[in-house]
This record gives C-alpha cells, structure tokens and sequence, in this order.
C-alpha cells in the first residue's frame, strides 16, 4: 500500500451533510463536496491486510484494495478502470449501496473501517467530470437478440454486459421512464435522476436499445416477445408490496410506500405539479423501520409534515455491532440515515392491531400494542405486552414493510415460469427459467435484496445467456443463483 501506516495515522471521515435547514428546502442530495486530497487520504487508511475480506464483502467481488491504493497514488484513471471491471454502475452503488464491503473491512475488526463507498462514488464521479467514460460499443455483433424486461439494476447491468459482447439487446420498461425503483422508488434527495439519465446515454450509444411505456403480457404478450427474441432475461423486480390487514385498512389516508413515493420523483422530473398524497401539515405515521420507511420519512419532512413518526415491530438494534453478528458478518447495529437527521421519532417493538377511522372514513389514529420478540422452535414472534395498548393519532399512515416477491403479473402466468416455495421465480444454476431460453435475474429471482446484488446477478446472467448463445463466454459472472436466499 502507498503508506502502510495511514489506518494507525488517520481517523475516518466522509462527506459532510448540507445542513438539515438548507436541505429541506430542496430535493438535491445531502452530501457536501468531498476534497480529492482528503479521499486520498482516506484511501491510505486502506491496510495491507493480506486477505481482504472487503472483496469478498461485496457480491461484485470490487478489488476494493486496488483501487484504493490507485487513489492514494493518484491514479484516478488506472482506479476508474479497475472499478469498472467489476460494477457497471459504481455511480448507483456509491450512493445506494448499504457498503456490506465495509462491514467487512479488516480494519473494522477494532477501528473504524475504511470509507470504502465514498471512495468509490469519487472515482467514478472523477472520471465522468474528466469526460473517461465513453461508449463501449462491441467490435463485432452476434446476429443474436436479447429482450431484457425491467429496467432496474439488475436488467440494466443484464443489458449492458451482453451489449458490449455483441448482442442486439432491447430493454422494455412498463413505466414512462427507465430505471425502475431507482427511477422511482429511490427519492431525489438520496440518487439525483440525472446519474441514471448520464449513464443511459452511454448505453444508448452503445447500442442497446429501451422501450418504455410497454408492459410486458399487457402491451405485449409473451409469446409475441419470444418470436421476436432468441433470448429473454427477466429482470423485473419484486415488487409485491407487503399489506396490512387489519381492521380499518378500507380507511382513507392509508397509502403504500410505493404509492407515496414515485409522484414525489415525478414531480421533480417535471411530470406532474402537485402530490396527490401531499403530507404538509399533516400527522404522519410511517409503519416499517428499514430504508423505504426512511425513505418515506425524508419525503414528508420536505412535504412540510407536521410531525413524522416511524414504526417498528423489531427490537430497538445496538448502538454497535452485536454480538450475534460478529464481523465480518453484515452487522445488527442500530443505522441512522440522512432522513432521520432531519427529525421525526422512532419507536421499536411496537405492533398495529387497527386502524380508526373519523366520520368522512379517512384515518385518524392508529390502535397500537406494545410486543416482546420470543423465538419458540427456531421461529420468530412478537407477544403483546398486556397493558400496553394505546392510540396513536394521526392523519395520513405510509406501510412500508418490504416486499414479498414479484408480481403474480399476466406476463409470468403468459410465460408460465416455475416459483420457488417463497414466492420468486425458480431458476437453475445457469440463470434459466423451466421455460426454453428465457432466464431471471436480481430480484425476480432472489427476492428483495440489495443494488448491489441485482447488478451483481445481472451480470453473471449476462455472462450464462451470452454463454447459452455462443457456446462460451468471456463476460465475469461474480455470483451463482444459489446465493440466493429463496432459493
């Protein structure tokens, strides 16, 4: 490494946030510019640890350690290149990705880990402002075609790869833009649409082509899609949004996450003037911890709600690593995001058993229960605490509580896929559905999971189905369908 004393000789330190006051007057990301002479110090910190745990970390196998020393050295463009021979989308990852690669950072083990992500988004922000990342078109075309459904990280990636190996790829979208939840899902404030827009562009240069508006089994039938594909690779997410029902759930002001969040990014992309679901002013109660709720939470914070509450049926996590999840395990601690800086409280082990309505049938509390997580033969539950009921009030409730799996949508019943017992659609070792030629990849495959992930598996399917047509293949493939948990 550049200095093999930089971890013992600096401390950790990321991007400051734009103060909460500014920021909420806007949507543009939190971050305040971080100094390249700072990230190379930061980079130091990076040990000669001998066996990097980072890498294996990181489903996209990132040779973390390369690149970190290139940035130290300033080696921008050697670091850009050795970033992108792993992640397509370093730009998505450096700013959505949870960093699994810097729980398992060696120096983590007693120290504060290398900023691993921030140092990532820097070199890829770095080459684009010095105009490094052009089109990669393929020297020689196959004659074959690929239709990619879905447009999130991992049909992107999927497309992406098999483009540059010189297959004529069409990705079809049933929105009115591409991306997927990075579209619409991820608020501006977290991913500027712009970075997906960039990055589109290289692709279309590329050669890859994008249909939009056009559901597949809808617009289009399946059968139609295979006579005009050698190959189709579905991508399209698990976005089977998990309910809740308990009485009053018929209530007015009740709202899925995922109906909530994507007029908010519509609105800023100039596609609509106004929020049908605007929280300004109102009592929100948002029921789901993890990041949607968060993201949920920042989204009515620049509403101008008047008071955000969180809901969370798990146990309130450890300030630090638990001891169940040791590194370089992903590790139970508690996490605060940028949106739970800007206000609103949150409140563990806590269960709804219904919901009230007021007499214009629209939601105004909430009739919660405290509960005591227990485990009885291995399996998870949450008992009521006797004496702990109360209501909450409030005005407008978001349910952010996952998702289940794909839709059981008209396309999969027309392509007439195999699931697995939890719902996602079955696969075999080489990416394939039990229909001919038609293979899955991210999270209709894998259940809900992360961006790294999707891309991660976009890009091995890419390399089976470009394997699958010509016989071989020289693209990577930095993970198996058995890693997946629904398997």
């Amino acid at each position: 490494m550049g200095d093999p004393q930089g971890f013992m000789k600096h401390r950790r330190k990321g991007p400051s946030h734009r103060p909460v006051a500014v920021r909420l007057k806007d949507w543009k990301e939190v971050y305040e510019p971080f100094p390249n002479d700072e990230l190379s110090v930061q980079a130091s910190r990076c040990m000669d640890c001998g066996v990097p745990f980072c890498n294996e970390g990181c489903p996209l196998g990132n040779s973390i350690p390369d690149w970190n020393h290139l940035v130290h050295e300033n080696q921008w463009r050697d670091a850009i290149e050795s970033l992108h021979a792993t992640n397509n989308f370093p730009e998505f990852t450096g700013r959505l990705c949870p960093a699994p690669c810097e729980a398992a950072c060696v120096l983590g083990i007693n120290e504060d880990p290398v900023t691993i992500k921030n140092i990532e988004l820097k070199i890829i922000e770095h080459a684009f402002a010095q105009g490094w990342i052009a089109p990669q078109p393929p020297a020689i075309t196959s004659g074959y075609s690929v239709a990619v459904v879905g447009s999130g990280p991992a049909g992107l990636a999927a497309a992406q790869q098999l483009t540059r190996a010189g297959h004529n790829v069409t990705v079809y979208e049933r929105s009115d833009r591409v991306g997927g939840l990075l579209r619409y899902g991820i608020p501006e404030f977290k991913m500027e649409k712009r970075f997906i827009d960039r990055r589109l562009a290289q692709m279309e240069q590329e050669g890859t082509k994008f249909v939009t508006s056009t559901e597949v089994g809808v617009d289009i039938d399946a059968a139609e899609l295979q006579a005009m594909f050698d190959v189709v690779v579905l991508a399209g997410g698990a976005t089977q949004w998990r309910d809740l029902p308990i009485p009053g759930r018929e209530l007015g002001g009740i709202y899925q996450a995922m109906e909530f969040l994507p007029p908010a990014n519509q609105v800023q992309l100039g596609d609509a003037s106004s929020h049908p679901y605007d929280a300004a002013g109102k009592h929100v109660v948002i029921i789901g911890g993890g990041d949607t709720g968060a993201d949920c939470l920042g989204t009515a914070h620049r509403h101008g709600a008047a008071s955000v509450t969180q809901f969370e049926i798990m146990p309130k996590p450890p300030q630090l690593r638990s001891e169940s999840t040791p590194w370089p395990l992903w590790p139970l601690q508690l996490r605060t995001s940028s949106a739970h800086e800007e206000g609103g409280e949150r409140r563990y082990s806590l269960n709804t058993l219904s919901f009230i309505g007021d007499e214009t049938s629209n939601v105004r509390a909430l009739e919660t229960v405290e509960v005591q997580q227990n485990f009885v033969d291995g399996r998870m539950q949450f008992d009521p605490i006797e004496g702990t009921q109360k209501q909450v009030q409030t005005d407008m409730v978001l349910l952010a509580m996952g998702f289940v799996g794909p839709e059981k949508s008209p396309m999969l019943e027309q392509f007439g896929v195999e699931f697995t017992q939890r719902g996602a659609v079955d696969r075999n070792d080489t990416w394939a559905t039990n229909v001919k030629d038609v293979f899955v990849c991210g999270d209709m495959g894998r259940g809900q999971s992360l961006i790294v992930w999707a891309i991660a598996e976009g890009r091995s399917c890419a390399q089976a189905v470009d394997a699958h047509l010509m016989g071989q293949s020289y693209l990577p493939a930095p993970v198996k369908p058995t890693d997946s948990p629904l398997r």
